[in-house]
Protein backbone atom coordinates (compact mmCIF):
# COMPACT_ATOMS: atom_id res chain seq x y z
CA UNK A 1 0.00 0.00 0.00
CA UNK A 2 2.81 2.41 0.87
CA UNK A 3 4.67 1.68 -2.37
CA UNK A 4 1.48 2.13 -4.43
CA UNK A 5 0.90 5.52 -2.80
CA UNK A 6 4.48 6.60 -3.51
CA UNK A 7 4.16 5.63 -7.18
CA UNK A 8 0.89 7.55 -7.60
CA UNK A 9 2.16 10.68 -5.87
CA UNK A 10 5.48 10.55 -7.73
CA UNK A 11 4.04 10.05 -11.22
CA UNK A 12 1.07 12.45 -11.05
CA UNK A 13 2.97 15.72 -11.39
CA UNK A 14 3.24 18.72 -13.67
CA UNK A 15 3.11 16.46 -16.76
CA UNK A 16 -0.63 16.07 -16.20
CA UNK A 17 -1.13 19.75 -17.12
CA UNK A 18 -0.21 19.16 -20.78
CA UNK A 19 -2.30 16.02 -21.41
CA UNK A 20 -5.39 17.84 -22.75
CA UNK A 21 -3.14 19.60 -25.29
CA UNK A 22 -1.44 16.30 -26.17
CA UNK A 23 -4.78 14.54 -26.80
CA UNK A 24 -5.89 17.53 -28.93
CA UNK A 25 -2.89 16.98 -31.22
CA UNK A 26 -3.56 13.23 -31.49
CA UNK A 27 -7.38 13.06 -31.50
CA UNK A 28 -9.96 10.72 -29.99
CA UNK A 29 -8.36 7.54 -31.34
CA UNK A 30 -4.59 7.99 -31.05
CA UNK A 31 -4.72 10.06 -27.83
CA UNK A 32 -6.27 7.44 -25.49
CA UNK A 33 -4.47 4.59 -27.30
CA UNK A 34 -1.04 6.19 -26.74
CA UNK A 35 -1.88 6.95 -23.09
CA UNK A 36 -2.77 3.29 -22.51
CA UNK A 37 0.21 2.07 -24.58
CA UNK A 38 2.70 4.08 -22.51
CA UNK A 39 1.10 2.82 -19.29
CA UNK A 40 1.47 -0.82 -20.45
CA UNK A 41 5.09 -0.31 -21.53
CA UNK A 42 5.89 1.38 -18.20
CA UNK A 43 4.20 -1.42 -16.26
CA UNK A 44 6.05 -4.14 -18.20
CA UNK A 45 9.47 -2.52 -17.77
CA UNK A 46 8.68 -1.98 -14.07
CA UNK A 47 8.17 -5.74 -13.75
CA UNK A 48 11.54 -6.36 -15.36
CA UNK A 49 13.17 -3.81 -13.07
CA UNK A 50 11.59 -5.39 -9.96
CA UNK A 51 13.36 -8.67 -10.71
CA UNK A 52 16.71 -6.88 -10.95
CA UNK A 53 16.63 -5.37 -7.44
CA UNK A 54 18.47 -8.48 -6.22
CA UNK A 55 21.19 -10.07 -8.35
CA UNK A 56 21.80 -12.72 -9.56
CA UNK A 57 18.69 -14.28 -7.98
CA UNK A 58 15.58 -12.02 -7.89
CA UNK A 59 14.62 -13.24 -4.36
CA UNK A 60 17.82 -14.30 -2.59
CA UNK A 61 20.52 -12.38 -4.48
CA UNK A 62 22.53 -9.37 -3.29
CA UNK A 63 20.57 -6.14 -2.96
CA UNK A 64 21.19 -3.20 -5.29
CA UNK A 65 20.27 -0.14 -3.20
CA UNK A 66 20.08 2.36 -6.11
CA UNK A 67 19.18 2.31 -9.79
CA UNK A 68 22.74 3.20 -10.83
CA UNK A 69 24.17 0.55 -8.51
CA UNK A 70 21.88 -2.00 -10.15
CA UNK A 71 23.12 -1.02 -13.63
CA UNK A 72 26.77 -1.20 -12.49
CA UNK A 73 26.32 -4.65 -10.93
CA UNK A 74 24.46 -6.22 -13.85
CA UNK A 75 25.69 -4.36 -16.96
CA UNK A 76 29.13 -3.07 -15.94
CA UNK A 77 30.99 0.22 -15.60
CA UNK A 78 30.44 1.69 -19.08
CA UNK A 79 26.67 1.27 -18.91
CA UNK A 80 26.81 2.62 -15.34
CA UNK A 81 28.37 5.86 -16.61
CA UNK A 82 25.79 6.15 -19.40
CA UNK A 83 23.02 5.59 -16.86
CA UNK A 84 24.46 8.32 -14.65
CA UNK A 85 24.59 10.71 -17.61
CA UNK A 86 20.94 9.94 -18.49
CA UNK A 87 19.75 10.23 -14.89
CA UNK A 88 21.49 13.47 -14.07
CA UNK A 89 20.64 15.07 -17.43
CA UNK A 90 17.01 14.28 -16.66
CA UNK A 91 17.30 15.76 -13.15
CA UNK A 92 18.85 19.01 -14.41
CA UNK A 93 16.24 19.25 -17.17
CA UNK A 94 13.43 18.66 -14.68
CA UNK A 95 14.69 21.52 -12.48
CA UNK A 96 14.66 23.83 -15.52
CA UNK A 97 11.18 22.62 -16.47
CA UNK A 98 9.87 23.13 -12.94
CA UNK A 99 11.19 26.71 -12.91
CA UNK A 100 9.32 27.43 -16.16
CA UNK A 101 6.09 25.78 -14.99
CA UNK A 102 6.09 27.46 -11.57
CA UNK A 103 6.64 30.93 -13.08
CA UNK A 104 3.83 30.36 -15.61
CA UNK A 105 1.47 29.48 -12.74
CA UNK A 106 2.52 32.55 -10.73
CA UNK A 107 1.87 34.72 -13.78
CA UNK A 108 -1.51 32.99 -14.27
CA UNK A 109 -2.62 34.01 -10.78
CA UNK A 110 -2.02 37.68 -11.56
CA UNK A 111 -3.66 37.40 -14.97
CA UNK A 112 -6.69 35.57 -13.52
CA UNK A 113 -7.34 38.41 -11.10
CA UNK A 114 -6.81 40.96 -13.89
CA UNK A 115 -9.32 39.21 -16.19
CA UNK A 116 -11.84 39.01 -13.35
CA UNK A 117 -11.49 42.73 -12.66
CA UNK A 118 -11.25 44.16 -16.20
CA UNK A 119 -12.94 41.51 -18.37
CA UNK A 120 -11.76 38.59 -20.48
CA UNK A 121 -10.66 40.81 -23.36
CA UNK A 122 -8.33 42.92 -21.22
CA UNK A 123 -4.60 42.94 -22.03
CA UNK A 124 -3.30 41.34 -18.87
CA UNK A 125 0.22 40.57 -19.99
CA UNK A 126 2.71 39.84 -17.20
CA UNK A 127 6.41 39.02 -17.63
CA UNK A 128 7.63 35.63 -16.35
CA UNK A 129 11.11 36.84 -15.42
CA UNK A 130 10.51 38.32 -12.00
CA UNK A 131 8.57 35.20 -10.98
CA UNK A 132 11.42 32.98 -12.12
CA UNK A 133 13.67 35.08 -9.88
CA UNK A 134 11.25 34.70 -6.95
CA UNK A 135 11.08 30.93 -7.48
CA UNK A 136 14.88 30.78 -7.76
CA UNK A 137 15.32 32.76 -4.53
CA UNK A 138 13.03 30.31 -2.69
CA UNK A 139 15.01 27.36 -4.08
CA UNK A 140 18.35 28.91 -3.05
CA UNK A 141 17.03 29.14 0.50
CA UNK A 142 15.57 25.61 0.54
CA UNK A 143 18.62 24.10 -1.17
CA UNK A 144 20.61 24.70 2.01
CA UNK A 145 18.70 21.78 3.56
CA UNK A 146 21.59 19.29 3.87
CA UNK A 147 20.00 16.07 2.55
CA UNK A 148 16.92 13.96 1.82
CA UNK A 149 16.33 13.03 5.46
CA UNK A 150 15.16 16.60 6.11
CA UNK A 151 12.81 16.71 3.09
CA UNK A 152 10.06 14.28 4.14
CA UNK A 153 7.63 17.02 5.22
CA UNK A 154 8.22 19.00 2.02
CA UNK A 155 7.66 15.87 -0.09
CA UNK A 156 4.36 15.09 1.68
CA UNK A 157 3.06 18.63 1.05
CA UNK A 158 4.14 18.42 -2.60
CA UNK A 159 2.25 15.13 -3.04
CA UNK A 160 -0.97 16.61 -1.61
CA UNK A 161 -0.61 19.63 -3.91
CA UNK A 162 -0.26 17.46 -7.04
CA UNK A 163 -3.55 15.71 -6.25
CA UNK A 164 -5.13 19.08 -5.50
CA UNK A 165 -4.40 20.85 -8.76
CA UNK A 166 -5.09 17.75 -10.88
CA UNK A 167 -8.50 17.39 -9.23
CA UNK A 168 -9.27 21.09 -9.74
CA UNK A 169 -8.40 20.75 -13.45
CA UNK A 170 -10.68 17.73 -13.82
CA UNK A 171 -13.50 19.46 -11.91
CA UNK A 172 -13.29 22.61 -14.02
CA UNK A 173 -13.27 20.51 -17.21
CA UNK A 174 -16.44 18.69 -16.10
CA UNK A 175 -18.10 22.02 -15.26
CA UNK A 176 -17.19 23.43 -18.68
CA UNK A 177 -18.56 20.34 -20.45
CA UNK A 178 -21.76 20.47 -18.35
CA UNK A 179 -22.16 24.14 -19.32
CA UNK A 180 -22.84 23.01 -22.89
CA UNK A 181 -20.18 25.09 -24.64
CA UNK A 182 -19.56 23.83 -28.18
CA UNK A 183 -15.99 22.99 -29.17
CA UNK A 184 -14.50 21.31 -32.24
CA UNK A 185 -13.05 17.83 -31.68
CA UNK A 186 -12.17 15.08 -34.15
CA UNK A 187 -10.93 11.50 -34.36
CA UNK A 188 -7.51 12.70 -35.56
CA UNK A 189 -7.11 15.89 -33.51
CA UNK A 190 -6.26 19.24 -35.07
CA UNK A 191 -7.38 19.39 -38.73
CA UNK A 192 -4.71 19.89 -41.39
CA UNK A 193 -5.54 22.94 -43.49
CA UNK A 194 -8.05 24.33 -41.01
CA UNK A 195 -5.99 24.51 -37.81
CA UNK A 196 -2.41 24.03 -39.04
CA UNK A 197 -0.24 22.87 -41.93
CA UNK A 198 0.64 19.24 -42.63
CA UNK A 199 4.22 19.75 -41.39
CA UNK A 200 3.03 21.45 -38.21
CA UNK A 201 0.69 18.51 -37.60
CA UNK A 202 3.63 16.10 -37.74
CA UNK A 203 5.79 18.20 -35.38
CA UNK A 204 2.97 18.72 -32.88
CA UNK A 205 2.15 15.00 -32.94
CA UNK A 206 5.77 14.16 -32.11
CA UNK A 207 5.79 16.77 -29.36
CA UNK A 208 2.52 15.42 -27.89
CA UNK A 209 4.04 11.92 -27.68
CA UNK A 210 6.96 13.41 -25.75
CA UNK A 211 4.54 15.13 -23.36
CA UNK A 212 2.82 11.81 -22.62
CA UNK A 213 6.20 10.09 -22.16
CA UNK A 214 7.21 12.76 -19.64
CA UNK A 215 3.99 12.18 -17.71
CA UNK A 216 4.80 8.46 -17.33
CA UNK A 217 8.53 8.65 -16.55
CA UNK A 218 9.38 7.53 -13.00
CA UNK A 219 11.74 5.27 -11.05
CA UNK A 220 11.18 3.04 -8.03
CA UNK A 221 12.28 2.96 -4.41
CA UNK A 222 13.14 -0.10 -2.33
CA UNK A 223 11.07 -2.11 0.16
CA UNK A 224 11.73 -4.37 3.10
CA UNK A 225 12.32 -8.01 2.19
CA UNK A 226 9.19 -9.68 3.61
CA UNK A 227 7.34 -10.41 1.35
CA UNK A 228 10.04 -10.57 -1.39
CA UNK A 229 10.65 -7.06 -2.74
CA UNK A 230 10.09 -7.98 -6.37
CA UNK A 231 6.61 -9.41 -5.70
CA UNK A 232 5.57 -6.47 -3.51
CA UNK A 233 6.83 -3.96 -6.10
CA UNK A 234 5.01 -5.75 -8.93
CA UNK A 235 1.71 -5.48 -7.02
CA UNK A 236 2.45 -1.86 -6.18
CA UNK A 237 3.30 -1.09 -9.82
CA UNK A 238 -0.02 -2.58 -11.03
CA UNK A 239 -2.00 -0.58 -8.47
CA UNK A 240 -0.04 2.65 -8.86
CA UNK A 241 0.08 2.73 -12.66
CA UNK A 242 -3.59 1.71 -12.96
CA UNK A 243 -4.66 4.62 -10.74
CA UNK A 244 -2.32 6.98 -12.57
CA UNK A 245 -3.59 5.92 -16.00
CA UNK A 246 -7.21 6.40 -14.89
CA UNK A 247 -6.30 9.89 -13.64
CA UNK A 248 -4.43 10.72 -16.86
CA UNK A 249 -7.32 9.54 -19.01
CA UNK A 250 -9.64 11.85 -17.07
CA UNK A 251 -7.31 14.83 -17.46
CA UNK A 252 -6.56 14.17 -21.14
CA UNK A 253 -10.01 13.16 -22.37
CA UNK A 254 -12.12 15.52 -20.25
CA UNK A 255 -9.69 18.34 -20.99
CA UNK A 256 -10.00 17.69 -24.72
CA UNK A 257 -13.80 17.48 -24.51
CA UNK A 258 -13.84 20.78 -22.61
CA UNK A 259 -11.46 22.72 -24.87
CA UNK A 260 -11.52 20.81 -28.14
CA UNK A 261 -8.84 21.46 -30.73
CA UNK A 262 -8.01 24.76 -29.04
CA UNK A 263 -6.87 23.06 -25.82
CA UNK A 264 -4.13 25.19 -24.18
CA UNK A 265 -0.63 23.80 -23.57
CA UNK A 266 -1.23 24.00 -19.81
CA UNK A 267 -4.90 23.61 -18.95
CA UNK A 268 -4.72 25.64 -15.72
CA UNK A 269 -2.74 28.58 -17.11
CA UNK A 270 -4.00 28.77 -20.71
CA UNK A 271 -7.26 30.46 -19.67
CA UNK A 272 -9.77 28.07 -21.02
CA UNK A 273 -11.11 28.60 -17.48
CA UNK A 274 -11.76 32.17 -16.32
CA UNK A 275 -14.29 31.55 -13.56
CA UNK A 276 -14.46 30.87 -10.72
CA UNK A 277 -11.22 32.84 -10.77
CA UNK A 278 -10.45 32.06 -7.13
CA UNK A 279 -10.49 28.30 -7.87
CA UNK A 280 -8.12 28.80 -10.81
CA UNK A 281 -5.88 30.78 -8.43
CA UNK A 282 -5.96 27.98 -5.85
CA UNK A 283 -5.04 25.41 -8.52
CA UNK A 284 -2.04 27.50 -9.58
CA UNK A 285 -0.96 28.06 -5.97
CA UNK A 286 -1.01 24.27 -5.56
CA UNK A 287 1.19 23.91 -8.66
CA UNK A 288 3.74 26.40 -7.32
CA UNK A 289 3.91 24.77 -3.89
CA UNK A 290 4.23 21.32 -5.46
CA UNK A 291 7.06 22.42 -7.76
CA UNK A 292 8.94 24.16 -4.95
CA UNK A 293 9.14 20.77 -3.22
CA UNK A 294 9.64 18.74 -6.40
CA UNK A 295 12.60 20.93 -7.41
CA UNK A 296 14.36 20.00 -4.17
CA UNK A 297 13.66 16.27 -4.61
CA UNK A 298 15.17 16.37 -8.12
CA UNK A 299 18.10 18.63 -7.27
CA UNK A 300 19.30 16.90 -4.08
CA UNK A 301 20.99 13.96 -5.91
CA UNK A 302 22.88 16.49 -8.08
CA UNK A 303 23.99 18.44 -5.02
CA UNK A 304 25.15 15.33 -3.20
CA UNK A 305 27.01 13.93 -6.23
CA UNK A 306 29.09 17.08 -6.74
CA UNK A 307 29.68 17.62 -3.02
CA UNK A 308 30.80 14.03 -2.45
CA UNK A 309 33.16 14.19 -5.42
CA UNK A 310 34.69 17.50 -4.31
CA UNK A 311 35.01 16.38 -0.69
CA UNK A 312 36.85 13.26 -1.87
CA UNK A 313 39.17 15.29 -4.09
CA UNK A 314 40.01 18.00 -1.52
CA UNK A 315 39.43 16.42 1.91
CA UNK A 316 41.63 18.95 3.74
CA UNK A 317 39.98 22.05 2.25
CA UNK A 318 38.35 24.33 4.83
CA UNK A 319 35.78 25.42 2.24
CA UNK A 320 34.73 21.79 1.64
CA UNK A 321 34.88 20.39 5.15
CA UNK A 322 34.38 23.15 7.71
CA UNK A 323 30.85 23.93 8.91
CA UNK A 324 29.82 27.10 10.71
CA UNK A 325 27.02 27.33 13.26
CA UNK A 326 24.34 29.95 12.61
CA UNK A 327 21.56 30.70 15.12
CA UNK A 328 18.17 30.99 13.41
CA UNK A 329 15.21 32.31 15.45
CA UNK A 330 12.54 29.67 16.19
CA UNK A 331 14.65 27.01 14.42
CA UNK A 332 17.80 26.76 16.50
CA UNK A 333 21.41 26.34 15.54
CA UNK A 334 21.97 25.52 11.90
CA UNK A 335 25.23 24.32 10.35
CA UNK A 336 26.34 26.10 7.17
CA UNK A 337 29.05 24.88 4.79
CA UNK A 338 30.71 27.45 2.49
CA UNK A 339 30.98 25.18 -0.55
CA UNK A 340 27.38 23.99 -0.14
CA UNK A 341 26.13 27.59 -0.11
CA UNK A 342 28.18 28.60 -3.19
CA UNK A 343 27.63 25.48 -5.32
CA UNK A 344 23.91 25.12 -4.69
CA UNK A 345 23.29 28.82 -5.27
CA UNK A 346 25.18 28.68 -8.59
CA UNK A 347 23.14 25.64 -9.68
CA UNK A 348 19.80 27.32 -8.95
CA UNK A 349 20.91 30.49 -10.79
CA UNK A 350 21.99 28.36 -13.77
CA UNK A 351 18.61 26.58 -14.04
CA UNK A 352 16.77 29.90 -13.71
CA UNK A 353 18.85 31.49 -16.50
CA UNK A 354 18.23 28.57 -18.87
CA UNK A 355 14.51 28.76 -18.03
CA UNK A 356 14.54 32.48 -18.92
CA UNK A 357 16.23 31.77 -22.24
CA UNK A 358 13.90 28.84 -23.14
CA UNK A 359 10.53 29.42 -21.38
CA UNK A 360 8.54 27.06 -23.64
CA UNK A 361 6.36 24.76 -21.52
CA UNK A 362 5.21 22.10 -24.01
CA UNK A 363 8.51 21.90 -25.89
CA UNK A 364 10.53 21.53 -22.68
CA UNK A 365 8.11 18.94 -21.26
CA UNK A 366 8.25 16.97 -24.53
CA UNK A 367 12.05 17.09 -24.65
CA UNK A 368 12.34 15.96 -21.01
CA UNK A 369 10.01 13.06 -21.74
CA UNK A 370 12.07 12.06 -24.77
CA UNK A 371 15.34 12.23 -22.81
CA UNK A 372 14.10 10.28 -19.79
CA UNK A 373 11.64 7.71 -21.12
CA UNK A 374 13.70 5.46 -23.38
CA UNK A 375 17.00 5.14 -21.48
CA UNK A 376 15.66 5.05 -17.91
CA UNK A 377 12.22 3.49 -18.33
CA UNK A 378 12.94 1.05 -21.19
CA UNK A 379 16.58 0.49 -22.23
CA UNK A 380 18.27 -0.22 -18.89
CA UNK A 381 15.40 -2.32 -17.43
CA UNK A 382 15.21 -4.50 -20.57
CA UNK A 383 19.00 -4.91 -20.86
CA UNK A 384 19.33 -5.86 -17.19
CA UNK A 385 16.48 -8.35 -17.53
CA UNK A 386 18.13 -10.08 -20.53
CA UNK A 387 21.39 -10.43 -18.60
CA UNK A 388 19.89 -11.55 -15.29
CA UNK A 389 17.41 -14.01 -16.80
CA UNK A 390 20.14 -15.26 -19.19
CA UNK A 391 17.72 -15.08 -22.10
CA UNK A 392 19.26 -16.87 -25.14
CA UNK A 393 20.08 -14.61 -28.07
CA UNK A 394 17.55 -14.69 -30.94
CA UNK A 395 14.96 -16.56 -28.86
CA UNK A 396 11.37 -15.31 -29.11
CA UNK A 397 11.62 -13.45 -25.77
CA UNK A 398 14.96 -11.89 -26.75
CA UNK A 399 13.58 -10.71 -30.12
CA UNK A 400 10.40 -9.35 -28.48
CA UNK A 401 12.33 -7.36 -25.86
CA UNK A 402 14.71 -5.99 -28.49
CA UNK A 403 11.78 -4.94 -30.72
CA UNK A 404 10.17 -3.14 -27.76
CA UNK A 405 13.49 -1.40 -27.14
CA UNK A 406 13.81 -0.27 -30.76
CA UNK A 407 10.18 0.88 -30.91
CA UNK A 408 10.57 3.02 -27.77
CA UNK A 409 13.87 4.43 -29.04
CA UNK A 410 12.18 5.55 -32.26
CA UNK A 411 9.30 7.08 -30.27
CA UNK A 412 11.76 8.97 -28.05
CA UNK A 413 13.76 10.23 -31.05
CA UNK A 414 10.70 11.56 -32.89
CA UNK A 415 9.45 13.16 -29.65
CA UNK A 416 12.83 14.85 -29.16
CA UNK A 417 12.90 16.07 -32.78
CA UNK A 418 9.36 17.47 -32.48
CA UNK A 419 10.16 19.26 -29.23
CA UNK A 420 13.43 20.73 -30.52
CA UNK A 421 11.65 21.91 -33.66
CA UNK A 422 9.00 23.54 -31.45
CA UNK A 423 11.70 25.41 -29.52
CA UNK A 424 13.41 26.51 -32.76
CA UNK A 425 10.08 27.84 -34.07
CA UNK A 426 9.38 29.70 -30.81
CA UNK A 427 12.88 31.23 -30.76
CA UNK A 428 12.22 32.86 -34.13
CA UNK A 429 9.72 35.22 -32.47
CA UNK A 430 10.88 35.16 -28.85
CA UNK A 431 13.54 37.58 -27.62
CA UNK A 432 15.13 36.52 -24.32
CA UNK A 433 15.22 39.01 -21.42
CA UNK A 434 12.83 41.45 -23.11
Amino acid sequence: MTASAHIVTAVIGSGVLSLAWAVAQLGWIAGPVILVLFSLITLYTCFLLCNCYRYPDPVHGTRNPTYMNMVKTILGGRQYRLCGLAQFSNLVGACIGYTITASISMVAIGRSNCFHKYGHEAKCHVSNYKYMCIFGAAEIFLSQIPDFHNLSGLSFIAAVMSFGYSSIGIGLSIAKIAGGSHVDTSLTGLDVGKDLTEMQKIWYTFQAIGNIAFAYSFSQDTLKSSPPENEAMKKASVTGISITTFFYMLCGILGYQAFGNKAPGNFLTGFGFYEPYWLVDIGNVFIVVHLVGAYQVFSQPIYLLVESWCAGGWPQSRIMAKEYGVDIPLVGRYKVNAFRVIWRTVFVIFTALVAMILPFFNSIVGLLGAIAFWPLSVYFPTQMYLVQAQVPKFSMIWIGVKMLNIFCLIVSLVAAVGSIQGMVTDLKTYKPFK
